[in-house]
């Protein structure tokens, strides 16, 4: 068995689409279009094998993403960027470019070495070694 895919709402389809290219190195399909159900998506394909499926639909209620107020279900999405030094890279890139740092990086009590930022929709990302 392996993950396939992941889904996730989102408000603002090609925001979020350019965030996961630009930082994380997905590689977008073209946008399907269903005009019936006023659906939209995108898959974000990452080296591993594993996608993200990003979908938009004008009725989708909004939901409450906070990194201090927890909800049960999926919390966060975590990405390996193979070493420490390139989770500082990545931490102090996103910094600049005026995104939210949750965590500073700091090895954890489960051995890993991370750093948590939130997406542009507040969605909650580990960056791990």
């Amino acid at each position: 068995m392996k993950i396939e895919h992941i889904a996730f709402w989102v408000k603002n389809l090609e925001k979020v689409r350019e965030f996961y290219q630009k930082y994380f190195g997905a590689v977008s399909n073209e946008k399907y279009h269903n005009p019936v159900k006023h659906f939209q998506s995108y898959f974000l394909s990452f080296d591993n094998g594993c996608r993200l499926e990003i979908m938009t639909r004008p009725d989708i209620q909004e939901s409450k993403n906070s990194y201090d107020v927890q909800q049960y279900g999926i919390t966060h999405l975590a990405f390996s960027t193979g070493s420490k030094e390139k989770v500082d890279e990545l931490t102090e890139i996103l910094r600049k470019d005026g995104y939210t740092i949750a965590g500073e990086p700091r090895t954890t009590g489960d051995g890993y070495y991370e750093s948590v930022i939130l997406d542009p929709e507040n969605n909650i990302i580990e960056i791990t070694d």
